[in-house]
C-alpha cells in the first residue's frame, strides 16, 4: 500500500520534468540565435558568439523596449476591463438561470469560434466611424474581443460553485454591500480573478491581426516588432526579441502560481474565508 502513493509521486514529478522540457525546448534554438554570429547548418553551435543582437534589442534606436512597455500596458488595460466586465457577466451565468441563457453562452463564445481575421475586418469598419482606429485605445477595446470570453467563462466556472449564504449572513449582520463584496465575495473568487485574468493577459499580450488590424501598423507592439525583424530574415534579432517577448508571461506564471495550484473558496465550501 506504501508504494502507490511513492509511485504517483515520481510519476507526477516525471510528468512536470516532461512538461517543462516540452515547452523550454522550442526556446533553445532561439536563445542560442540570440547570441550567435552566424550558424550555419550541420554546425550544432555557431561558430562565433557575439552579443550584438542584445546590444541593439536593448538600444533606443531597435524601438523594442518603447514596444515592450506599450504591449505591457495595452495588455494589463485589456486585463483590467476583461475583469470588470467578466466578473458580474461570469455571476449571472453561473449562478442564475434565465431564458436565453444557451445564446448568451454562445454570443460569448463566438470571437473564440469565429476566425479573428474575420471579426476584425468587421469591427474595423465601425472603429473607423467612431475614430477608434489607429489608436491605443482601439487596440484595447478590440483585444477584449478574445480575452473577455475567456475571463467569464473562468468566473462563470467559479460562480457555479459559489455558495450566497455568507453574502446573505454578511449583509444580516449589518455589512454594507461594498464591505460584503469586499470581505467575503472577493477573497472567494480572488483564484478565478487570477486564473482569468492571467489568460486574459496572455491573450492580449500575443494578439498580432488584432492589433495590425485596427492599430493601422501605428501602434507597434512586441508581436508587430518581432513579425518584422523575422521576416527581415535576422533570425540573431529574432531570438532577442522573442526571450524579451516571453519575459513576463513566465514571470506572471511564476508569481501566480500559488494561486493556480490553490483551491477557490468557491469550490468546495467557504472554511478559510
Amino acid at each position: 500500500m506504501e508504494r502507490d502513493p511513492i509511485f504517483l509521486r515520481s510519476f507526477r514529478v516525471l510528468s512536470g520534468a516532461l512538461l517543462i522540457v516540452w515547452l523550454i525546448l522550442p526556446l533553445v534554438p532561439l536563445a542560442i540565435w540570440s547570441f550567435a554570429r552566424g550558424w550555419r547548418f550541420p554546425s550544432l553551435l555557431p561558430q562565433e558568439w557575439t552579443m550584438q543582437a542584445w546590444d541593439y534589442a536593448l538600444s533606443d534606436t531597435s524601438g523594442v523596449l518603447a514596444s515592450l512597455w506599450l504591449t505591457i500596458w495595452i495588455a494589463v488595460c485589456a486585463t483590467v476591463l476583461s475583469i470588470l466586465v467578466g466578473v458580474p457577466a461570469g455571476r449571472a451565468l453561473g449562478m442564475y438561470r434565465f431564458r436565453g441563457k444557451g445564446a448568451v453562452e454562445l454570443i460569448i463564445l463566438a470571437p473564440v469560434i469565429v476566425p479573428g481575421i474575420a471579426v476584425a475586418l468587421g469591427i474595423h469598419s465601425v472603429f473607423i466611424g467612431l475614430g477608434l482606429t489607429n489608436t491605443v485605445s482601439g487596440v484595447v477595446l478590440v483585444h477584449l474581443i478574445p480575452t473577455l470570453p475567456y475571463m467569464t467563462l473562468v468566473m462563470a466556472g467559479i460562480f457555479a460553485n459559489y455558495d450566497p449564504a455568507f453574502e446573505q449572513q454578511a449583509r444580516s449582520l449589518g455589512a454594507s454591500p461594498l464591505k460584503t463584496f469586499w470581505y467575503v465575495t472577493l477573497p472567494a473568487i480572488m483564484p478565478g480573478i487570477v486564473v482569468g485574468g492571467l489568460f486574459a493577459f496572455l491573450v492580449s499580450w500575443s494578439q498580432y491581426v488584432l492589433t495590425l488590424l485596427i492599430g493601422g501598423g501605428r501602434v507597434v507592439t512586441l508581436p508587430l516588432l518581432l513579425f518584422n525583424f523575422a521576416t527581415s530574415g535576422r533570425n540573431d534579432i529574432t531570438g532577442a526579441i522573442s526571450m524579451i517577448y516571453i519575459l513576463p508571461g513566465i514571470i506572471i506564471l511564476l508569481l501566480t502560481a500559488k494561486q493556480l495550484s490553490g483551491r477557490s473558496g468557491a469550490i468546495g465550501g467557504f472554511g478559510r474565508v
